[in-house]
């Protein structure tokens, strides 16, 4: 195969299905909770509401009894990751001690989505709420950031539940409830990987002259939700790919100096661009998420634009590389023993 071919089939996308129903669905989920406190003049409030949000990527393909219960338990873990990174920025916890609790957070967060079959698998989501709250460099009050992040996830359940009813109509065929929990050394062994890959990814993101240690531990823990070791290294190598690219969109975006409305606009149109394309091809939808994670850092405290491509760039090899030598070397005996092929289709 020559070299064209092999990078055309590197960005090709996967069959659709449907995907701008649960796209569309997601943006909304976003979009009200932050038009509306851009109405009230609190987006230092927009990292509470845009991670609780987050409730309505679980789940998306699934029928209505299975997604209320998903959404649910992934609310649960969403809105307790935010409060206990909300406690370390209020208690002015030092960067090791945010990336220990984060890394616990990863091994606990990605236990549970194992046991409770939650899709996306794994807990970059739990670690990235966690470690944002948790290095704010002014914090809010517990009440209104609590009470923004449970008012959003219950609209963000709302949603899903009314999409999932909508879609049992128009597309049930194209609807499945995930596969079930996790064996027990399977399970343990998949805590395991992103405990180690949190940590790691923590410490390297710690080095001199990089400042944004959340990035190097989402980067680190991306790649272990992929269900088998040739998937875990196939998407530790899309996160490069696809976050290197993504820095030319923020790059453009974030040399105009946008309204703070327009801001939103951008925010909300990335992420139903990133829910369009993350099932059917991994670094086609960082391009969109890598511009999107960037002007949400901007929106709440805003930096530098050169800053923040330069933390993201680095943050993200280094984090990659973190978890690619976690999947390399931490693997259970029947991994050992499995031969390394296929690469199955996933989110994360």
């Amino acid at each position: 195969m020559s070299r064209r071919q092999s990078i055309r089939n590197w960005w090709r996308l996967g069959p659709p299905a449907r995907d701008h129903l649960p796209a569309a669905r997601i943006a909304a989920g976003v979009a009200a909770p932050l038009l509306t406190l851009l109405w009230l003049g609190r987006l230092d409030l927009a990292v509470f509401a845009t991670f609780a949000a987050f409730t309505g990527i679980y789940a998306r393909h699934e029928p209505p009894g299975a997604r209320l219960r998903h959404q649910a338990q992934s609310a649960l873990l969403l809105l307790t990751c935010l409060a206990l990174g909300l406690m370390l920025s209020r208690a002015g916890a030092s960067l090791w001690a945010v990336t220990l609790t984060g890394a616990v957070t990863a091994g606990a967060g990605a236990l549970l989505a194992a046991v409770w079959g939650l899709r996306p698998a794994g807990a970059l989501f739990f670690v990235f709420a966690l470690t944002t709250a948790g290095t704010l460099p002014a914090p809010p009050s517990p009440a209104e950031a609590m009470g923004t992040a449970a008012v959003t996830a219950a609209f963000c359940l709302l949603l899903g539940h009314l999409g999932a009813r909508y879609s049992a109509r128009v597309r049930p065929a194209e609807l499945a409830s995930p596969p079930g929990p996790v064996p027990g050394p399977d399970v343990r062994w998949h805590g395991l990987r992103h405990l180690i890959a949190a940590l790691l990814g923590g410490v390297v993101g710690m080095a001199p002259g990089v400042g944004h240690t959340a990035w190097a531990m989402v980067a680190a823990v991306a790649p272990i939700s992929a269900q088998d070791h040739q998937g875990r290294v196939k998407r530790a190598v899309q996160r490069v790919t696809g976050t290197l690219g993504g820095l030319l969109i923020s790059a453009a975006l974030l040399a105009v100096p946008w309204q703070p409305w327009l801001l939103v606009v951008w925010v909300i149109a990335l992420q139903f661009l990133a829910e369009l394309y993350v099932v059917r091809n991994y670094s086609v939808a960082l391009l969109f998420v890598t511009p999107l994670a960037l002007l949400m850092a901007h929106l709440g405290h805003p930096d530098a634009a050169s800053t923040l491509l330069w933390a993201r760039a680095v943050e993200t090899v280094l984090g990659a590389l973190a978890g690619l030598v976690v999947v390399l070397l931490v693997r259970s005996p029947a991994e050992r023993r499995a031969p390394r092929s296929g690469t199955p289709r996933g989110t994360g």
